[in-house]
């Protein structure tokens, strides 16, 4: 069967996650996560692709973020193989690929999933077990942005983020009162899966009108024949 092409919708949110091979990690140390986030803002900022959070774990990535045009997403995520798995090869003694092959993406309709999707993102050192304090204290994700505890140059602000608040320390507790209340596992499930997937998350007017601007399916069909229509005798 062949496999289905990724949806990607510009000007939209998608979740996207990139997994290291058979799980393995994709970072070994503080430089090599210094390395990929630089790499990836250099990616982002060249293909037109704004980052709104992330996370960045020992084997996997998970970011949230809006493509200018069809290709960003891709593009990006090609042009940050290319640069930063030569050269985490090139430091390790190592060859071949790095990724689990490629990565997972899905878009979101902003009203109603976009700050879930962040929450799931920035706290998922704490869900992971990591005995964090606070979820800014993870160096290697946006939550220390979004709190307060520093500029990250990665991070362009959604819409819906700055609407928390009309000031900057508004936004910042208005947010710290959002993580405090927890992923609810419901939502993380299918955030995760939507992802995987690549199944878009919406409501259904957001699928509906995803549906008309592409040919690709925007909900996995019924398994099994259709039903045949009853004729009248």
């Amino acid at each position: 069967m062949a496999r289905l092409a990724r949806l990607t919708v510009a000007g939209h949110a998608h979740h996207l996650i990139q997994r290291g091979l058979n799980r393995q990690p994709i970072v070994s140390d503080d430089v090599d996560r210094e390395r990929l986030l630089a790499d990836l803002r250099e990616c982002a900022a060249t293909h037109k692709v704004a980052v709104h959070a992330y996370v960045l774990m020992d084997n996997h990535l998970h970011l949230l973020a809006t493509p200018a045009d069809l290709q960003g997403l891709s593009r990006m995520m090609q042009s940050l193989g290319r640069r930063y798995v030569a050269a985490f090869n090139k430091r390790h003694g190592r060859s071949g690929t790095l990724w689990d092959g490629r990565f997972r993406a899905a878009p979101l309709e902003a009203q109603g999933h976009l700050l879930a999707c962040m929450r799931f993102i920035e706290l998922n050192p704490q869900r992971s077990g990591l005995l964090l304090a606070q979820p800014e204290d993870y160096l290697w994700s946006s939550a220390a942005h979004h709190l307060g505890r520093r500029r990250d140059p990665l991070v362009f602000d959604h819409a819906l983020f700055w609407g928390l608040g009309n000031t900057p320390f508004a936004r910042e507790a208005a947010w710290r009162a959002w993580l405090e209340q927890g992923v609810i596992e419901a939502e993380g499930r299918q955030l995760a899966a939507s992802a995987l997937k690549g199944w878009p998350l919406g409501s259904a007017n957001f699928l509906r009108a995803l549906s008309e601007g592409s040919e690709r399916p925007t909900a996995p069909r019924r398994r099994g024949r259709p039903a045949r229509n009853s004729v009248p005798i």
